[in-house]
């Protein structure tokens, strides 16, 4: 069975290198969305989950609370009651944006001297990391001018401090190249996966195929197993380019990259698989692939905030492998993230590999035979 399956392998590999566009698509094609990727232009960004630490308890700091919240900008979801709180909330992904009323801020406030407001945010995408300094910073301000207005002393003064974790620059590149490199291996291998089956149908040597000893299971494994090498070939290749010429950093060790890459693979090359056995010709195989590829990179994350989308829509990104990918791949580069905060987005990429593979080969199977 194996060396059927080796014999497989090498000869997907010849079929694959031997042709000058598909070693372009392979090889060139990942730079090149790269590089474009890399500059790519930022979005507007509303309902900022927000974490509201209240250390004054004060009818201002409520009403603080409450100017961010009537904004449309903020949405405050969490109300921490401890400093150790705010950073696994960021941590996790759950808050964007925290903010810290020290105490004596209503006094300071009332007296007309200058006190001081905390606002942090995850710099992990640097556009809405900015976008979101930049609203919190206009209603904290306004705030402060309404307040001295009311006041017969002094006008009060507030000092902001923000601060940008996991991102200090706030450069989008950061937030964006890490992104490129689920994208490219879900184009990269639906692509060669989706076409590999329909090739051997369209060019009449499936039927040769199928008079080999090569049992359905062992052809669907020399199909993907290429492929799946590729796979990681790309993330290593798009990997070094983004350190060394894009100077992303690397906040956590590289080790779990790889198993996070193959549970995102068993996926991707299943998705592929089912799109194999829809398609008649090559050009369907390609417009199917594209049919799926563009919504699933819309509804990832990727361009656009998922908590900006309509409830329905967001449901429906739980079924796309793209979304766990692209919160691993920034979690690892950006914040330093391991299994341990890791482990949702793993285990439901796993969950969902699993289903979909197991789908794409019963139907595989049914083809074939």
């Amino acid at each position: 069975m194996f060396e059927r399956i080796k014999q497989m392998v090498i000869k997907e590999f010849i079929q694959v290198l031997r042709d000058k566009r598909m070693k372009a698509i392979v090889f060139i094609t990942p730079i090149i969305q790269l590089m474009l990727f890399g500059y790519a232009v930022t979005t507007d960004v509303n309902n900022i989950t927000t974490a509201f630490y209240d250390l004054d308890k004060t009818f201002e700091s409520r009403e603080l609370a409450r100017r961010l919240e009537s904004s449309g900008y903020f949405n405050i979801a969490y109300f921490p009651e401890s400093p150790r709180e705010i950073q696994p909330l960021v941590d996790r992904g759950k808050v964007l944006c925290a903010i810290q009323i020290n105490n004596g801020f209503s006094k300071d406030l009332k007296k007309g001297i200058s006190t001081e407001v905390q606002v942090i945010v995850d710099g992990t995408d640097s556009n809405t990391a900015t976008v979101a300094m930049d609203y919190a910073s206009r209603i904290i301000m306004k705030y402060a001018k309404d307040i001295g207005s009311n006041t017969p002393t002094s006008s009060p003064g507030i000092n902001l401090n923000t601060r940008a974790w996991y991102n200090p620059d706030l450069r989008s590149r950061n937030y964006n190249v890490p992104g490129v490199i689920a994208i490219v291996i879900m184009l990269i291998c639906l692509l060669l996966t989706s076409m590999a089956v329909v090739r051997e149908r369209e060019i009449g040597t499936m039927e040769q195929l199928m008079v080999t000893p090569l049992r359905p299971i062992e052809l669907m494994l020399g199909k993907t197993i290429p492929f799946a090498m590729i796979g990681f070939f790309d993330v290593f290749l798009v990997t070094l380019v983004a350190v060394f010429w894009f100077d992303i950093p690397i906040k956590s060790s590289l080790q779990i990259m790889p198993l996070a890459t193959a549970i995102y693979l068993l996926s991707v090359l299943g998705i592929g698989l089912f799109i194999s056995t829809i398609s008649r010709t090559q050009q369907q195989a390609l417009m199917a692939t594209f049919l799926f590829f563009i919504p699933a990179v819309l509804l990832s994350g990727f361009m656009f905030p998922i908590e900006n989308m309509p409830k329905i829509i967001q449901y429906g990104t739980y079924i796309n492998p793209l979304r766990y990918f692209l919160v691993i791949t920034r979690g690892i580069f950006l914040k330093g993230n391991g299994i341990e905060i890791l482990w949702p987005q793993m285990t439901a990429l796993l969950i969902l590999g699993i289903v979909v593979m197991t789908l794409s080969s019963l139907r595989f199977r049914k083809r074939i035979g």
